[in-house]
């Protein structure tokens, strides 16, 4: 009897301690957007620009975007004016009910790369891009997990079975996914002269996408700022009104 309950106690011990072995975690990195304080750095948001433009674009669409708002980014009207000019986008119907295409404009939104979704999931085996407008806030963690997920590829464990096509990722579901790396050290040559490293490259680009689902977020944070603020002030006459009112009453 002891013996069973020995080998019971034992097995329900070891759950939670291979549990937590199985668990990643994830690489953490410091944001510079995080806190009540935090803000985007331009010019990491502008590399991470080039990173989506040279690099993810290929594959991933950003619909929720707008080349207007690139001006959050520190670029002129002109420039983004320029930029979306070298996109052609369709439009239509015209006159004679015809579709056409144009240069891009400002209020134009990014160019998916596929016309629609069934094309591609052709291009990648049944396998869907997801488009990166909103990706940060749609996964818990997103910043941390997306950029562990860039610099997570390695080569599987010897025991470890990996099907042709597929790519190990401690990171990912499943520790397999059907994306190659598409990072790596040196992938682009950025515009600035930025060392072009695996990391800075995740970093950036992670950046970039982190602003494109919250483009507001500074403005909301220096809005609450000011809240905090306003309230402490209005607390404090309110606390020296009722003191001064109390004292009369107390005379």
């Amino acid at each position: 009897m002891k013996t069973i309950f020995f080998v019971i106690f034992s097995f329900l011990f070891l759950i939670p301690v291979l549990h937590s072995e199985e668990k990643i975690i994830l690489k953490k990195q410091d944001w510079t957007f995080e806190g009540i304080f935090g803000m985007y750095d331009d010019l990491s948001l502008q590399r991470g620009l080039q990173v989506y433009q040279e690099v993810c674009s290929v594959c991933h669409s950003m619909k929720r975007l707008r080349f207007r708002e690139l001006k959050d980014l520190g670029f002129t009207e002109d420039q983004i004016k320029k930029y979306s000019e070298t996109f052609e986008i369709t439009d239509g119907p015209n006159e004679l009910g015809e579709m056409f295409t144009r240069p891009g404009e400002p209020s134009d939104t990014f160019v998916s790369p596929y016309k629609n979704k069934e094309e591609a999931k052709a291009s990648f085996n049944g396998a869907y891009p997801p488009d990166l407008s909103l990706l940060t806030k749609a996964i818990k963690n997103g910043p941390d997990y997306i950029y562990s997920l860039l610099t997570g590829y390695e080569d599987p464990p010897k025991d470890f079975e990996l099907t042709d096509g597929l790519y190990y990722n401690p990171y990912h579901d499943g520790k397999v996914i059907a994306m190659p790396p598409p990072l790596y050290d040196d992938a682009i040559e950025y515009i600035d002269g930025t060392n072009a490293s695996l990391h800075q490259l995740s970093y950036d680009i992670v950046n970039f996408l982190s602003w494109a689902a919250e483009p507001e977020l500074e403005k909301r944070k220096s809005m609450g700022v000011k809240v905090i603020l306003f309230l402490i002030v209005l607390t404090a006459l309110l606390y020296v009104t009722m003191k001064e009112t109390w004292s009369r009453i107390e005379k």
